[in-house]
């Protein structure tokens, strides 16, 4: 077998190289970086996270008043929002949805 031997570049072929290798350099190393702040960030959210709502899915009961009906439900923002009736008096009960824990309770009442 032959080897060939490639000639050597001018100096303007080589001047090329240099700046092709510089800017491919540049490219690898934003990649890199790019590719280290997702993963910093993924590892952050997981880290800092407070759970996912399956791992925190448990039975909790919520006791109403005797005689109260439920008239609507919705979610509003990070809360879980009751509406109550409760013998003629309606009341709004508010619960955080993560935790189910009672943030609040708003009673109407009609003035005598």
């Amino acid at each position: 077998m032959t080897d060939t031997v490639a000639p050597e570049p001018t100096p303007e072929q080589a001047a090329l190289i240099a700046r092709v290798r510089r800017m491919m350099l540049i490219a690898g190393l934003t990649s890199a970086l790019a590719v280290a702040v997702v993963l910093i960030a993924v590892g952050y959210r997981l880290y800092r996270g407070e759970g996912s709502p399956a791992a925190a899915a448990t039975d909790i009961i919520a006791t109403l008043p005797k005689g109260a009906r439920i008239i609507s439900t919705a979610v509003a923002g990070e809360r879980l929002v009751l509406t109550l009736d409760i013998a003629g008096v309606t009341e709004i009960r508010t619960f955080d949805a993560k935790t189910l824990k009672p943030a609040g309770k708003l009673k109407f009442v009609s003035e005598p």
